[in-house]
């Protein structure tokens, strides 16, 4: 992947550079998170349903807030929240279990988002939408991205929906994956407009 090289927050990448996947230094993190989010928001409005980011209504008590809310109900007359997380499936701590179970990361991440906004679950339909580096849904995130997918099946009449978002959404993922790596590099050496050139290609 790249030449051995200190990243800007002090840790040493090697060749695969899978340290820039979940660098929190790194500014693909939020890129991609970014991303995610904004692909949802799209889709549900493409569907006919309208919702929000960041919604200021439902902060917890440390003012954290989960990504999104819809603006209409959901499901049993409770608006849909959801919060979404891309874990690095690489990372010491999955490592072990993601080589033996798929989609070992995102579930593990998704449980912990449920616990998280456990207190929003009596008043809204929240869903935590997991999803790995390398693609893998979590189950959570599947049933979601089936349930819009028909949603948009329905409101547009295009038969190939769900495929359409599940394919922009790995194209989010690797952007975010190649932003994350790139960002690990102390200086571009000169490089800028090749990186600008690249990332508009992809």
């Amino acid at each position: 992947m790249c030449e051995q090289h200190t990243c800007v927050c002090g840790a040493t990448v090697y060749e695969n550079d899978l340290h820039g996947l979940s660098c929190q230094k790194s500014a693909g993190l939020r890129s991609r998170h970014d991303e995610i989010n904004d692909l949802i928001k799209r889709s549900l409005a493409s569907a006919g349903i309208p919702s929000v980011l960041e919604p200021i209504c439902t902060c917890l008590e440390d003012g954290k807030r989960p990504d999104g809310m819809t603006l209409i109900p959901w499901a049993f007359g409770k608006a849909l929240l959801w919060d979404a997380t891309c874990v690095n499936s690489f990372a010491a701590c999955y490592i072990a279990n993601s080589s033996k179970t798929l989609g070992f990361a995102a579930c593990e991440a998704e449980t912990k988002k449920i616990k998280k906004y456990a207190v929003l679950c009596h008043d809204y339909n929240f869903v935590p939408v997991g999803v790995e580096t390398t693609g893998v849904l979590g189950k959570h995130a599947t049933e979601f991205f089936k349930l819009v997918g028909h949603k948009l099946k329905l409101s547009t009449g295009e038969p190939r929906s769900s495929f359409f978002l599940l394919q922009r959404l790995s194209i989010a993922i690797q952007r975010g994956n190649a932003a994350s790596i790139l960002a690990t590099h102390q200086k571009s050496r000169g490089l800028d407009e090749i990186y600008s050139f690249l990332f508009k290609q992809l």
